[in-house]
């Protein structure tokens, strides 16, 4: 069974035939939103071709609701796909992290970070 089957509609901040719209209960970030797949698909490799087609626009609209009220400098969008690349909840989710001027000493590299001392790839 999945936590995000237990979120009750009315905590949705939008919907699509396949996805909703949730401000993240652990934010990264003032904003942070995840997107979650209405059935059950572990992660994005288990989606199906329309739900793949419907994920742009809802990124879209995590992006519009995000600017629309916090104003972010940047973002980071990202989906865990398995344990070994930090996946703890198996149930597609992708994460639409807004990212402020300054809230990192350096930034440069993004999600490079992930794996530890890869993301300074440049002198």
């Amino acid at each position: 069974m999945s936590v995000f089957l237990d979120i009750n509609a009315a905590e949705y901040l939008y919907e699509s035939e396949y996805f909703f719209l949730i401000y993240d209960r652990f934010p990264v970030s003032e904003g942070h939103i995840l997107i979650i797949s209405k059935a059950l698909r572990p992660d994005y490799f288990h989606l199906t071709e329309a739900e793949k087609a419907d994920l742009p626009a809802m990124i879209d609209k995590a992006k519009e609701l995000i600017s629309a009220r916090y104003k972010p400098d940047g973002y980071n969008i990202g989906m865990n796909c398995g344990e070994a690349a930090g996946q703890t909840v198996m149930h597609f989710h992708c994460h639409v992290i807004p990212r402020y001027a300054g809230d990192m000493d350096d930034p440069r590299g993004g999600v490079r970070h992930a794996v530890a001392g890869k993301g300074y790839y440049q002198a």
